[in-house]
């Protein structure tokens, strides 16, 4: 599985386990909500560290591989 793939579904299922728990306590959705946000990055930052890291450096490498073709070249000449 991609990194990118692992790591939304990891901060997305951090989201609604948070969010569920919060909502089952009592807040209200909006509140439940905020806080599930800021938990999900805090534990997803601290604890995924390397599956970031691995996001990070496929972005890193996507964004260096931007060679360009015949057709762009010619079209940025004109």
């Amino acid at each position: 599985m991609r990194p990118w793939i692992a790591y939304t579904l990891v901060r997305v299922g951090l989201f609604a386990l948070f969010f569920a728990v919060l909502f089952m306590l009592g807040l209200q959705w909006w509140a439940a909500a905020l806080l599930a946000a800021a938990l999900g990055f805090c534990v997803a930052y601290i604890f995924f560290r390397g599956l970031r890291q691995q996001v990070a450096v496929q972005l890193a490498a996507a964004r260096a591989n931007t060679e360009k073709t015949l057709d762009e070249v010619v079209e940025d000449q004109n």
